[in-house]
């Protein structure tokens, strides 16, 4: 059934590419702290070599996975297959959020479309890679992206952004440091 992979090797990158939606897990170091898991879509996730991805990272109205990337950097990424073969795909790691005006913006956002409300660029050193069967993930029907998240961006604005991040970003809900920019607002 389940396999490990010592890379993200050209079948394991076309599976990726196939999915509409993916999982991203963290947590805190403390047990008292909360477990996040963040579904993400669009056009968002890039394997740039055979052991590190890369995922546009939106504004939202929480910064649960950078509060715990920057406490801790631990990360999993899951992806699902919702049509045809069954399988699900893990890959675990460290992860750090680079922002906007950091020395390597513009090398790990270069992939990317450019879309409205990006806080940052996450990205990941793969350290393990493991699939397993998915026979018990249903099978669903892609019937296209959401467009509200893109939208409600372009309509706040460059600035509102910057304002609802100052609001919004700043800490994780368990009160550990948010978004770096936000901290400066």
């Amino acid at each position: 059934m389940g396999k490990t992979f010592s890379e993200i090797d050209d079948d394991l990158q076309n599976f990726i590419a196939r999915q509409h939606l993916f999982f991203v897990a963290t947590a805190p170091l403390s047990a008292d702290g909360h477990v996040n898991v963040s579904p993400k879509g669009l056009d968002t996730f890039r394997v740039l070599g055979s052991t590190t991805v890369v995922y546009l990272d939106l504004t939202g109205s929480g910064v649960e996975t950078i509060a715990h990337l920057r406490e801790n950097g631990r990360l999993t990424i899951m992806f699902c297959a919702f049509e045809g073969r069954p399988r699900i795909l893990r890959l675990y790691g460290h992860g750090r959020a680079v922002e906007p005006g950091d020395s390597d913006w513009s090398s790990v956002s270069a992939a990317f479309p450019d879309l409205a409300g990006v806080r940052a660029v996450v990205v990941m050193d793969v350290n393990r890679i493991a699939d397993s069967c998915g026979y018990a993930v249903p099978l669903y029907q892609y019937a296209g992206d959401r467009e509200q998240l893109v939208a409600w961006a372009d309509k706040k604005g460059a600035e509102g952004l910057v304002q609802y991040r100052a609001q919004k970003n700043r800490a994780s809900i368990d009160g550990l440091p948010g978004l770096p920019s936000a901290e400066e607002s």
